[in-house]
């Protein structure tokens, strides 16, 4: 079992006017897309997207060999802030949210020796539901000596939504996979809860055809387990940060461990091949920065490569 240490909590400090007034517009924005969402889901079947995308390795350069897509799931150019051998895609829904009846399937394998990273413009918005649940399926799968980082922005699951979200990362002996995903239930600006509809999660990760870790979470809106201690606690923001390696060391561990997150709680504990580490708090972006700091701890320890910054993460 995972305990959950509390820390301190930053002060508490009043919005200025115009911080205020910038958040009523956003609110009275997003009202205005969730409303048009829910209709849109009681008139169609939902929209289908599947975004196919290969890697490989030609000489010191990682390519994306293959690109296929269908529906509103697309990459942008191919990056290379690092070098020739990581290749960095930002994937895009141009839809920006999700409504019952979508269904969204992201498709990667990795081959012997590419390196890839992926990472997405902002926060997916799972809109309420008039019935059907949207659904999202991530499949990875990472060659011998490959890597593959999935660090999407936070998941945002609106108050009634119905969300089935599934991935599968299938490695080879030494490949590595370092990834991670953060929910927020409800739009904690606008003072919503999520009191209806649920959201589902389930993460498989097999290594060489042995399965390492399982998990399934099933959060009903307004269950006993959103104020659970043993569930979320009352606190509407939870994430997971998960890195998959043949080897993680003892002091990878023990480094992960001295860092502490503002406005929640958190927790690192280590599987034969797999460092876990959970987020459980009042704020996305504080999930964020804690991932991204466990992650510049974990890639030079488990990849030999130094943590840089992906520049979308700065705008």
């Amino acid at each position: 079992m995972i305990s959950l240490a509390p820390i301190s909590r930053a002060p508490y400090r009043s919005a200025t006017t115009h911080q205020m007034v910038c958040a009523l517009r956003y609110t009275a924005a997003m009202n205005a897309a969730a409303d048009h969402a829910l209709q849109r889901d009681a008139v169609c079947a939902g929209w289908s997207g599947k975004l196919s995308l290969g890697y490989e390795r030609r000489g010191g350069r990682t390519v994306l060999a293959r690109r296929l897509h269908r529906g509103p799931l697309v990459v942008q150019k191919s990056l290379y802030p690092e070098g020739d051998a990581l290749c960095q895609n930002i994937v895009v829904h141009p839809p920006a949210g999700i409504v019952g009846g979508d269904r969204l399937a992201l498709d990667v394998s990795v081959l012997a020796l590419a390196q890839a990273q992926l990472t997405t413009p902002g926060a997916a918005k799972w809109y309420r539901s008039a019935g059907a649940p949207a659904q999202q399926r991530l499949a990875f799968a990472i060659g011998s000596q490959a890597l593959l980082e999935w660090l999407p922005q936070e998941s945002i699951v609106f108050d009634g939504a119905i969300a089935e979200l599934g991935t599968r990362v299938v490695l080879q002996r030494d490949a590595a996979f370092i990834g991670w995903d953060i929910v927020c239930l409800g739009r904690r600006h606008a003072g919503e809860e999520f009191r209806h509809g649920r959201i589902r999660q389930e993460v498989v990760i097999v290594r060489d055809g042995t399965r390492q870790w399982i998990e399934r979470s099933l959060i009903a809106g307004g269950a006993s387990l959103m104020s659970a201690q043993v569930g979320l606690n009352r606190q509407p923001v939870f994430g997971t940060f998960l890195a998959a390696a043949p080897q993680v060391p003892e002091h990878l561990i023990a480094a992960c461990r001295e860092v502490t997150c503002e406005d929640g709680e958190s927790a690192v504990t280590r599987l034969p091949g797999l460092l876990i580490a959970r987020y459980r708090g009042a704020s996305a972006e504080a999930a964020r920065h804690y991932f991204a700091v466990l992650w510049g701890r974990a890639r030079p320890a488990l990849t030999g490569r130094e943590a840089v910054t992906p520049r979308i993460w700065n705008t």
